[in-house]
């Protein structure tokens, strides 16, 4: 195994080792488990009411994870990667630790690789834990069987965990541009909390000023602007242009901030 190959594992290990991250998936995988329990002991919500898709729960049960998925963006999945991101290099940084890893030798940029590629496994993870818990607890409650779309095309229960999948690997790429300012945030902070806080504080208000009108020319510049544009998933045809808008936004992001970051660590004085 090459030194790179055992420092990314090593850190895929530790990340997956911290209780609080551990928490942070059990977390999320209640957000599907509470959607599903309280539509089957409630009144199903009427067509239109609610968020999307909850409407389509009661009919089939893997449109509990897709509606656990979009309920989960604007906050939950966030402040997920922020604490995750915003700890990368701070935490290290705070433990001292840091000097440590640079003296195995691991190299700057190729920590900062290993940290960042490390946090895009946890983002993996995390919109797997929704959607696969959601598609569980949702067989179970409700049953599956093959599935009407938005634009009212049928397809089978295979083409709808497809199709699931798509959709997660859509929520994963847009928190790609999230974990890399996290990243860069977590290079001039040896505070973790803080840069953990500044990471989530940078999302919610990026939704806001995505939210105001009268920024609709600063919209198409903000890393959430397509975060909701899942639903183009969920068509027949697939509207394949909203995925390639957002990959193109989440690697502008990734790259401009992941810049950054590079720029910030390799000049900044750690060993002392």
């Amino acid at each position: 195994m090459s030194a790179s190959a055992g420092l990314f594992a090593s850190e895929v290990r530790t990340l997956f080792r911290r209780s609080r991250h551990l928490a942070i998936l059990a977390v999320l995988a209640g957000v599907p488990i509470l959607i599903a329990v309280a539509v089957r002991v409630a009144s199903p919500p009427g067509r239109g009411q609610g968020p999307p898709l909850l409407d389509q729960v009661t009919s089939n049960g893997l449109f509990v994870g897709l509606s656990a998925l979009i309920i989960c963006i604007p906050f939950f999945l966030p402040l997920a990667i922020g604490v995750v991101a915003g700890d990368t290099l701070a935490g290290e940084a705070s433990l001292g630790t840091v000097r440590y890893l640079l003296l195995a030798p691991a190299g700057r940029g190729r920590l900062l690789l290993v940290k960042y590629a490390a946090t895009l496994v946890f983002c993996v993870a995390a919109t797997s834990t929704v959607v696969v818990t959601g598609a569980l607890i949702g067989w179970a409650l409700f049953g599956a069987g093959d599935v009407v779309l938005l634009s009212g095309d049928t397809i089978s229960t295979d083409g709808a965990i497809g199709r699931a999948l798509l959709v997660a690997a859509y929520v994963t790429t847009s928190l790609a541009g999230l974990a890399a300012i996290g990243l860069f945030v977590s290079t001039i902070t040896e505070v973790p909390v803080g840069a953990m806080a500044a990471t989530v504080t940078v999302a919610i208000a990026a939704q806001v000023a995505g939210s105001i009108p009268q920024l609709s020319w600063l919209h198409p510049w903000l890393f959430t602007d397509r975060w909701l544009d899942v639903a183009d998933l969920l068509r027949n045809p697939i509207a394949w242009g909203s995925f390639g808008d957002n990959l193109i936004l989440q690697g502008a992001y990734v790259l401009v901030f992941g810049a950054l970051a590079w720029a910030r660590f390799t000049t900044k004085d750690v060993l002392a």
